[in-house]
């Protein structure tokens, strides 16, 4: 059976198993030959180009694995008959971590601070902080959940919101009765058509003076344009590990806005999501060849 993987990291993992072949292939450069004798593709971490195309030429494709929880690279592209996993909960800790980290960085202010720090400057004042605050979680899945396990040393109120109510989650719908309340708001959500865009202009309006955006799901989910211009009001304030463009070009007005603080995608990117992610290759190849149901099967739209 021929596997493409994304790493030599993976194909260490996966080449002691019985009629295992494992290619790398990272996404660079020229794609090895062989594609319509491949049964099992773990794509890299960038989604390569030309994806239609490739799926057009694995013909006997049965199981594409993401090492991503996003899916949307390949959802429209998947050919009839090819099993589409995730690899939901492989980021979830160091998704989390980052979350937290970017609300404290912004709502102590370490931007400022360390700007300071360069300048020799000291600028003493009070901050804002995490303890007694309401966070509101968009996007309440895995991630969401480790996120707010993180949160509970923090004194923080946490308000869940997924796509549909379920229990004590609240719907999408009810959003513009929740933002008021949220001195921080966690974007979590997956990217599909209905959440692109779904912080616009009045999304945005709806939040509280002071309130802080964070953003761990996809630069789409945010009308950039809209972000900005509440940015340079000085409302709000934001955190984003994503962006729209991304990469974020060179000049672009969010890199010098007021009030947020940009990582170039890395929430998810430490050796805690690289462990937890070999050890599902090995998972789910083991239970593809037992003929196992493998786990987090994408069904639908997501």
């Amino acid at each position: 059976m021929k596997i493409w993987v994304p790493s030599a990291a993976a194909a260490d993992v996966l080449c002691d198993l019985p009629d295992v072949e494992c290619v790398v292939y990272d996404g660079t450069g020229p794609v090895p030959e062989g594609a319509g004798k491949v049964e099992v593709w773990v794509p890299p971490l960038v989604p390569p180009a030309r994806i239609p195309e490739m799926l057009g030429e694995m013909r006997g494709l049965r199981l594409l694995q993401t090492v991503t929880a996003g899916v949307d690279a390949y959802l429209p592209h998947l050919p009839e008959g090819v099993v589409l996993c995730n690899a939901r909960g492989v980021h979830d800790a160091g998704t989390a971590e980052w979350a937290v980290g970017a609300m404290i960085a912004v709502l102590r202010e370490f931007p400022g601070f360390a700007a300071a720090q360069r300048r020799g400057e000291w600028t003493y004042h009070h901050t804002g902080a995490l303890a007694d605050s309401t966070a509101l979680i968009v996007g309440y899945g895995s991630i969401g959940q480790a996120l707010e396990r993180r949160l509970e040393g923090f004194e923080v109120d946490v308000v869940r919101v997924a796509r549909t109510a379920r229990g004590n989650v609240h719907g999408q719908d009810e959003l513009p009765e929740l933002l008021p309340e949220a001195d921080v708001v966690v974007l979590l959500v997956p990217s599909t058509p209905a959440t692109t865009g779904l912080v616009d202009a009045a999304f945005l309006a709806a939040m509280k003076d002071g309130a802080v955006l964070v953003n761990a799901a996809r630069g789409g989910v945010v009308d950039t344009a809209a972000l900005l211009a509440e940015l340079e009001r000085g409302r709000i304030t934001a955190a984003l590990d994503v962006t729209d463009p991304e990469p974020l070009p060179p000049g672009h007005p969010l890199w010098t806005a007021p009030g947020v603080l940009i990582t170039p995608h890395v929430a998810g990117s430490s050796p805690a999501s690289g462990r937890r992610l070999l050890k599902l290759l090995r998972s789910q190849l083991l239970r593809h060849l037992a003929g196992e149901p493998l786990k987090n099967v994408i069904t639908g739209s997501y």
